[in-house]
């Protein structure tokens, strides 16, 4: 009798630990950044076309090739530290799962080249306006930085052209 419980037992642990591996969990620690784009709040990584690089949504970390290797940095490199994160287009990788999404960098490469824009993208949150990003003109409109790093703003006519003022 004994040994029937443990065959019974045994079986019922072979099933248990079968339905357990059958179980699918997908657990998304970080949260998407204010740039990102609306309707995404389960990916796990952007592809950043203008600047080369990866966004990873769960660690919050930038991905790019620098050197010879590929690094996980908080920021961009310093030649895009005046990169428009909210304005530049974020290709979402829905369809990608695992650790290293640049092992198809050659393939995002070529089908997003810089420039790369798909559909109209709304980012989650408002742009700061903080002085790190663009600043809003009077007209409503976004203006860029100069090259001299200092802002642009509308002139009064209307149309967001000319030469702006200096902050």
């Amino acid at each position: 009798m004994k040994a029937l419980k443990y065959i019974i037992f045994g079986i019922a642990f072979i099933f248990a630990g079968g339905m357990q591996a059958q179980i699918s969990v997908n657990v998304n620690l970080g949260s998407p950044p204010q740039w990102g784009p609306s309707g995404y709040s389960d990916v796990r990584y952007y592809y950043l076309p203008d600047v080369d690089s990866y966004y990873d949504v769960q660690t919050s970390r930038f991905i790019y090739y620098s050197g010879n290797s590929w690094v996980h940095r908080k920021s961009l490199p310093t030649q895009y530290r005046n990169y428009d994160l909210y304005n530049g287009y974020k290709v979402v990788l829905s369809d990608y799962r695992g650790n290293a999404p640049y092992g198809l960098y050659k393939q995002h490469k070529v089908k997003y080249a810089k420039g790369y824009r798909g559909a109209p993208q709304k980012s989650i949150g408002n742009r700061p306006g903080n002085g790190n990003y663009k600043s809003k003109g009077n007209n409503g409109n976004y203006k860029s930085k100069g090259n001299n790093g200092n802002h642009k703003s509308n002139n009064g006519n209307g149309n967001g052209k000319g030469k702006g003022k200096k902050h």
